[in-house]
């Protein structure tokens, strides 16, 4: 394949120079030819001017009252004679009958000037070669018109001599030219051969999964940009096959942890259904008793108002149902806009403040200013809720503190929120954020709690920019529970605090 190609190349060159040779000769022949020949009749044409010239000057000067044609037959053959010698011609007189007057040329080295004396007689220049002589026929003109016609032969062997020496150069020129530009050639694409034959048995190593490591081929040209091309098309390919791999591993992966929450969907569907059956029971327990013992006014009192509670309770917890169902199913738009955290945090306990007291809490509120962006609703919803359960699950006589400020280097704010109620046991720590889960089942019961709140707070943050993570117990120096937001600042809060510093 590699000689094949080689020759071809090679082949092509050598045609391709030899039709410039030949046409380049050509047109510089022609050149050479029409130059020659309007070489020779400027040259003819000056002779035949002075001729002129001379045969008009003898007959003023030596037959003034004679008629040319007459003149013509009288001195026609020294005026041959003369005029050959001035111009160094061989020159032939004819008188307008086309009877020849005189000639410095002997008879048998005369040409025959036949059609073109006829032309020449009827004031036309007219010549044609002979051999290596240009026979040259013009107008003779007299005082009074034409009155004859002159006769130049003109040798032109050196100038023939001369074309077929340039014809033999551009001969010889145009072989040694072809065959050294053949040869030349033959070798130079040799190593395009070669590239090429290298860049094709790279890419069969790639079609049988043999990937290259380098480039096939070193060169600064479009045949080593191929080779580029193949060397990257090669490591796309191993990329693309390794990323097929994992993609698969990941596939595997992926049905694996789709059975896992297949698992977790029963269980979640059988936790709804136990929650819901708990209130429903109570609530059907005293429908049943209201209906045996309908005139017991205590009894009505204690079933309204614990029916009440259920209802609430169960209603509740459909609405945080459906709330955690839509935040995982679709992603709503937030209204982003610059909160300052401290202030919303003071409207926050300022509306939790009356259900503290109630529960004889201490709410004690220490913040850094600073501004986060954020959708201000969604804050709210997070704070009020972890409030909430601060509440809810605190100790009478007990204490929520809110504490906080920004990380200028971290360009985040830091939020915690602790609670000096009993502390959420280790084993329970990593389940708390899960739906429907609840630390103590009797005790969430009693305050209400459906096991909701903490998950609806971990996709609120998370849909904020946020994180959330329960401290370690004791982490504030004292028993309790502690729940940690952190939020990235806005862009004002960053000017802040660097013009701070």
């Amino acid at each position: 394949m590699r000689a094949g190609i080689k020759l071809k190349f090679s082949g092509f060159l050598a045609v391709l120079l030899i039709l410039t040779v030949v046409v380049l000769s050509y047109l510089v022949l022609r050149g050479i030819e029409r130059n020659q020949q309007a070489q020779i009749e400027g040259i003819l044409s000056q002779q035949t001017l002075l001729v002129n010239l001379n045969v008009r000057q003898s007959y003023y000067t030596e037959a003034v009252r004679m008629e040319p044609s007459a003149f013509l037959q009288q001195s026609g053959r020294r005026l041959a004679q003369e005029l050959a010698n001035s111009t160094g011609l061989p020159i032939t007189l004819y008188d307008l009958n086309a009877r020849q007057v005189g000639s410095s040329i002997m008879a048998g080295d005369r040409a025959d000037a036949g059609e073109l004396l006829s032309y020449a007689l009827n004031n036309k220049i007219a010549y044609r070669e002979q051999g290596d002589t240009m026979l040259y026929v013009a107008p003779l003109d007299g005082p009074e018109g034409q009155m004859g016609a002159v006769q130049i032969q003109y040798s032109v062997a050196s100038y023939h001599e001369f074309y077929a020496r340039i014809r033999q150069l551009f001969i010889w020129a145009g072989i040694v030219v072809v065959a050294l530009s053949f040869g030349l050639g033959y070798l130079f694409y040799n190593r395009f051969a070669v590239a090429i034959t290298r860049l094709k048995s790279s890419a069969d190593s790639i079609r049988e999964g043999n990937y290259i490591s380098a480039s096939p081929v070193n060169r600064k040209d479009e045949l080593g940009d191929l080779g580029q091309g193949i060397y990257y098309m090669s490591t796309s390919i191993q990329q693309n096959i390794a990323a097929m791999d994992e993609e698969q591993r990941k596939l595997k992966l992926a049905i694996e942890k789709l059975q896992a929450l297949e698992q977790q969907q029963k269980q979640y569907i059988g936790n709804i259904s136990h929650e819901f059956k708990t209130p429903l029971t109570s609530i059907k327990a005293y429908v049943e008793l209201l209906d045996m013992y309908k005139d017991d006014p205590q009894l009505l009192d204690d079933a309204t108002n614990n029916i009440g509670k259920e209802t609430e309770r169960l209603y509740e917890m459909v609405e945080k149902v459906l709330h955690l169902s839509a935040l995982e199913k679709y992603d709503f738009e937030n209204q982003a806009e610059d909160v300052e955290i401290r202030a919303l945090l003071e409207d926050a306990c300022g509306r939790m403040r009356g259900k503290a007291e109630k529960f004889v809490l201490c709410m004690e509120l220490d913040v850094q200013p600073a501004t986060i962006r954020s959708d201000r609703e969604s804050l709210m919803h997070i704070f009020i809720n972890l409030l909430d359960n601060a509440i809810k699950y605190n100790e009478p006589g007990g204490v929520i503190r809110i504490d906080g400020g920004p990380r200028i280097k971290k360009r985040e704010v830091v939020i915690r929120i602790f609670n000096s109620g009993a502390p959420i046991p280790e084993e329970a720590r990593e389940k708390i954020f899960e739906p429907f889960y609840t630390v103590n089942k009797d005790r969430a019961r009693q305050s209400g709690g459906t096991g909701l709140g903490l998950s609806l707070v971990k996709q609120f943050v998370e849909k904020q920019g946020g994180a959330i993570r329960l401290l370690p117990n004791g982490d504030q120096n004292e028993e309790g529970t502690t729940f940690e937001l952190v939020f990235p600042l806005a862009d004002a809060s960053l000017q802040v605090g660097n013009n701070s510093d």
